[in-house]
């Protein structure tokens, strides 16, 4: 007897194949079709005890009618595939009640994996938003594997109130983010408030967070409203929590806690009702470790820690990000421009240490600065030449010296700092800075083939698996992709 009968729909018919031997081989009963009407015929029957289907079908989008499955058949899982790979997608897609979405190509294995935990959990009937104003200049850009998961994580988190602890390098777009969990979550009709601790006098953050009372201290002639008050119903984003100082982040912590504040200067605590998201480019641990930041307020922030990987880590979104840039320089009148695809491949190459902020000024530049309205190689190889560090690319032997260009910016390293030393744990962090990029750029190199990658690297395999789950490193996985 089989595990549970299983219905497909997707147009694709080499994907109906592909789906209908994975799950024919792992004890399930799968049943395909090409299109929604029959799907829903099945259903309304009765058939079926998980629907596996694609978002675009020719007669009529999944999204359409997923609410009509959730409403004659509540308990019925629902996972939804898509090759329309965006934030939107997969923000529908639990919005209207799919169990799962897997975005094109997938792992077979993940499928599986996901078939057999939607049959064995109990569905519950979520609480999905009324409705939500339609965005159209979706903030995130890319369909790389990295920014999927990113996506599908998002998509769960608008439904929740969960605190978060957004992390990644300067420029990776962390406010991006936070903003997504705001203008798609419950509280999308509050106020968002930014506050960058990095921007603020120390002295004046807490005041700034909580507001003063007048006469609180030399200067405050009125009271202040502080950012906690500005954000009562909505999202507060707390951007370089790392910079917060202590006497702050205790006053954060009681907020937490107790879910209420005092002002500066105050006697009587404030009740607040705020979701607060926080962000970091700095190593949280690592000041735990050296007493900056504590760490009871580390966990009460990172309920949900979410990584945005570095453009170096997802590079074949270059295109996308730059099309997306020069669409949004021409609309707020800067000069149209188009690129050579030979220049994209330049771009695709370079290693991005400004991350996506970085991409962003450099298209804003050649529209506003150049001329000629297609951007060449040429022009590219000439704006990064000042700052791109060595490229590898085809016509190079595959084995190469690094020690001097190591040496090199060490020396650079060093010298920033004068007559005194930089922090320390200096072997530590630059181990894992040269790590982190080389464990990941043979992963890329071997399409998520651990096997591959290991006797690429020369570790043993069990190595390499303890370095990823160490390094945070998101794997692409490969084998069985459809």
């Amino acid at each position: 007897m089989g595990k549970g009968n299983i219905l497909i729909a997707d147009d694709d018919a080499a994907i109906r194949t592909v789906l209908n031997q994975a799950l024919a081989r792992a004890g399930y009963s799968p049943r395909t079709t090409g299109n929604a009407a029959t799907l829903w015929q099945w259903i309304s029957q009765g058939q079926g005890d998980l629907v596996i289907t694609d978002v675009v079908m020719p007669d009529e989008n999944a999204f359409d009618l997923l609410p009509r499955v959730k409403k004659l058949r509540p308990e019925l899982p629902v996972i939804v595939m898509s090759a329309q790979n965006t934030l939107m997608t997969a923000i529908t897609a639990a919005e209207r009640g799919a169990y799962e979405y897997l975005p094109k190509p997938f792992d077979l294995n993940e499928l599986v994996s996901v078939v057999s935990r939607a049959l064995t959990e109990p569905q519950k009937q979520a609480n999905r938003p009324a409705s939500r104003p339609e965005i159209e200049d979706i903030p995130l850009i890319g369909r790389s594997a990295p920014m999927q998961e990113i996506y599908r994580v998002l998509a769960r988190l608008t439904q929740t109130e969960l605190t978060v602890m957004i992390t990644g390098e300067s420029g990776t777009g962390k406010e991006l983010v936070a903003r997504a969990l705001h203008d798609y979550g419950k509280r999308r009709n509050g106020p968002f408030v930014a506050v960058n601790m990095a921007a603020i006098p120390r002295e004046l953050i807490e005041s700034e967070l909580f507001g003063h009372e007048k006469g609180a201290f030399t200067g405050a002639q009125n009271r202040h409203h502080g950012r906690f008050e500005q954000a009562e119903s909505g999202t507060l984003f707390l951007d370089e929590i790392g910079d917060m100082p202590m006497e702050a982040q205790t006053r954060l912590l009681r907020v937490l806690q107790e879910g209420e504040y005092t002002t500066v200067g105050g006697r009587t605590p404030i009740k607040t009702n705020i979701r607060i998201i926080a962000a970091t480019n700095r190593d949280l641990q690592q000041q735990i470790d050296q007493g900056l930041f504590r760490e009871d307020l580390f966990y009460r922030l990172n309920v949900v820690p979410l990584r945005i990987p570095p453009l170096r880590e997802r590079l074949e979104d270059v295109p996308d990000l730059v099309r997306h840039f020069l669409t949004q320089a021409a609309n707020e009148g800067l000069p149209s421009k188009n690129i050579e695809t030979d220049a994209l491949k330049r771009l695709k190459r370079y290693h991005w240490p400004g991350n996506v902020r970085e991409l962003e000024n450099l298209v804003r530049r050649l529209s506003a600065l150049f001329a000629q309205d297609t951007i060449t190689a040429e022009l590219i190889d000439a704006e990064l030449a000042a700052n791109t560090r060595p490229i590898f690319d085809e016509t190079q032997e595959r084995d190469f010296d690094i020690s001097q260009s190591v040496e090199r910016h060490l020396a650079d390293y060093f010298a920033q700092f004068g007559d005194k030393l930089p922090p320390p744990g200096l072997y530590q962090r630059i181990l894992r800075q040269v790590e982190t990029p080389l464990v990941a750029a043979a992963l890329a190199a071997t399409r998520g083939n651990q096997i591959k990658a290991a006797e690429l690297l020369g570790l043993n395999r069990n190595t390499l698996r303890k370095k990823i789950r160490d390094l945070d490193i998101r794997v692409i996985r490969s084998p069985g992709q459809v």
